[in-house]
């Protein structure tokens, strides 16, 4: 069922899909969508990746608009990669706990608390704290990234998690780490999980370094969201216990049909706690209507955008 729209909002096609792709023609856009989108979404994309392949995806693009399913701050990474096509996004209250809860003002001061380090910073945050770092990392290259400056103090942030787990995939116990958490893999429970690893003793779990350590203990593997599905389709397990935003699910089943994948438990049974509340806020239907009307659109100062840029140019050069 098509989803109530706000007063005074034309009505949208009834053949949604076929809407979409007609639209994305006639204003020569792209579609990019993060792994943790709905199904119907990663299905019309013409790119469906995790953080570093939608950074790099978003650099190449050659046509006129650039429609982002995902959260602000990747529609904001596009815009700095890209910065003469339109980015537009469904829904700009789709936002990221990560992000909100490292406020540039507050980061700046933690810098100046941290003189001659170099500020490594995970890519879920704005385009303002990335203007205050060194270089970017996501989950898929941050240790590699933390492992290249070995002998300089480090500022890494916004994710806690991932910062225990890089410092010790590095070496590195001298990390000065911002104290943030993602709201969806915060909420995995360890003890929980370890009963669902008695019930299926088989499986093979997969967890994201979001996770809290004691979950991270229990897995077969630690790696990004494109690292879980490649594993999850490789894996001679054939029942996987899954402990990221269960949007990957869709890719690996595409590819793996045959699989059993299990969520990972979360410490509230009574809530989907574990299902990323932002980027489900994108649906079919603003994203037709973002391609229809061009907004909203992403924008970012001139100067603000240059300061950003930097940081994810070195990552790029890093990786």
């Amino acid at each position: 069922m098509a989803e109530t729209l706000p007063p005074g909002t034309a009505a949208v096609p009834e053949n949604l899909e076929e809407a979409i792709l007609e639209l994305k023609e006639e204003r020569n856009a792209v579609i990019l969508a993060h792994y943790y989108q709905e199904d119907d979404i990663q299905d019309l994309a013409d790119v469906v990746g995790d953080s570093l392949v939608l950074a790099r995806a978003a650099q190449q693009v050659d046509r006129d608009v650039i429609a982002f399913c995902g959260v602000h701050f990747m529609a904001e990474t596009a815009k700095i990669l890209n910065p003469e096509r339109t980015v537009v996004m469904p829904d700009l209250e789709a936002g990221c706990s990560l992000a909100e809860g490292c406020p540039a003002d507050e980061f700046a001061k933690f810098v100046a608390e941290h003189p001659g380090a170099t500020v490594i910073t995970y890519i879920n945050s704005s385009a303002e704290v990335k203007a205050l770092s060194d270089v970017i990392c996501t989950s898929s290259n941050a240790a590699r990234i933390v492992k290249h400056f070995e002998g300089e103090p480090i500022v890494f942030a916004p994710d806690r998690h991932l910062g225990r787990w890089v410092s010790k995939e590095s070496g590195r116990d001298d990390l000065a780490i911002w104290p943030g958490t993602c709201i969806v893999h915060e909420q995995f429970s360890a003890k929980e999980l370890a009963k669902l690893k008695m019930r299926h003793p088989d499986a093979e779990v997969l967890a994201h370094p979001e996770c809290e350590e004691a979950v991270l203990d229990q897995a077969d593997l630690i790696a990004s969201t494109s690292g879980i599905i490649q594993r999850a389709v490789e894996s001679p397990a054939k029942t996987l216990i899954i402990a990221t935003e269960d949007g990957v699910f869709h890719q690996i089943l595409e590819k793996a049909p045959d699989k059993e994948l299990i969520q990972a438990p979360g410490m509230d049974e009574s809530c989907a706690c574990n299902r990323c509340p932002y980027m489900r806020l994108n649906t079919l239907e603003k994203l037709y209507l973002c391609l229809r009307d061009l907004k909203p659109e992403v924008t970012l100062p001139e100067d603000l955008r240059v300061k950003a840029l930097r940081p994810i140019q070195r990552m790029l050069e890093l990786s």
